[in-house]
């Protein structure tokens, strides 16, 4: 059974935050790990790191990563071919994932991104995607066939699967998930008209998952879409994810 301590479901626009903390920074800011069948590609034009090759199994594209981070006044965009549903990544080091620019994602697809060790969005923290997005600090994502994409299992690459991701599975430790996202991108503001901070497309989903949720000074928002919160304890398994 789960050991969900809470589950939030909000619909419209809602306003959350993040305390303030310090994390190590790591060197190598986005690094892919070499796990793949076809592994992910990473270069660096001016201020963006595009991010092309992953596997691709039916509609779900995967990526996997040693290191993941977003330097402030950069973007990772994520470059998916067209039909891609769901763009899979995993963080398969022992870094934090420190997002404190953009993540982008091409067409409508949703992101979903997985670090074991901890993810923080900075001040400057954005999104921009077509679709839904998911953080956690799972373990891995369990899929509805049965399969797996595991962060600490990086040996069985015969486990991913062409089938919708349907839940998350923690181990021992369930890392935290900090946002002090203050971002008003084209000066947006939400409905007290505040910075909208992290923001997902009207009428999608945005959703963090993991130890404890830092929401004590950064903002969320979901015009018109679900916010969807889930403070879980270790050795937690979460059996319902977003509807994509």
């Amino acid at each position: 059974m789960s050991n969900l301590h809470w589950w939030s479901r909000i619909l419209g626009s809602a306003i959350g935050s993040v305390m303030a903390f310090s994390a190590n920074s790591t060197s190598a800011q986005i690094m892919q790990d070499g796990t793949l069948p076809t592994n992910s590609q990473v270069t660096t034009q001016n201020n963006t790191t595009i991010i092309t090759g992953g596997t691709r199994l039916g509609d779900n594209l995967f990526h996997s990563f040693l290191n993941f981070s977003v330097p402030a006044n950069t973007t990772a965009s994520f470059q998916n071919t067209a039909g891609i549903q769901n763009i899979i990544s995993r963080v398969t080091g022992n870094s934090v994932s420190e997002i404190n620019g953009t993540l982008h994602a091409g067409g409508t697809a949703n992101l979903f991104l997985i670090n074991p060790n901890g993810i923080v969005f900075g001040p400057q923290a954005t999104l921009n995607i077509g679709g839904s997005f998911l953080a956690s600090t799972a373990n891995r994502i369990n899929f509805a066939d049965g399969k797996t994409f595991s962060a600490t299992d990086t040996q069985v690459p015969s486990l991913l699967s062409v089938s919708i991701p349907i839940g998350l599975q923690f181990t021992a430790i369930a890392a935290p998930i900090r946002n002090l996202s203050q971002a008003s991108p084209n000066e947006a503001m939400n409905v007290i008209e505040q910075p909208v901070g992290l923001q997902v497309q009207s009428g999608k989903t945005l959703a963090l998952v993991g130890g404890n949720l830092f929401l004590d000074g950064g903002n969320i928002t979901a015009k018109s879409g679900n916010i969807e919160l889930g403070s879980v304890a270790p050795n937690s398994l979460v059996t319902k994810l977003f509807s994509i």
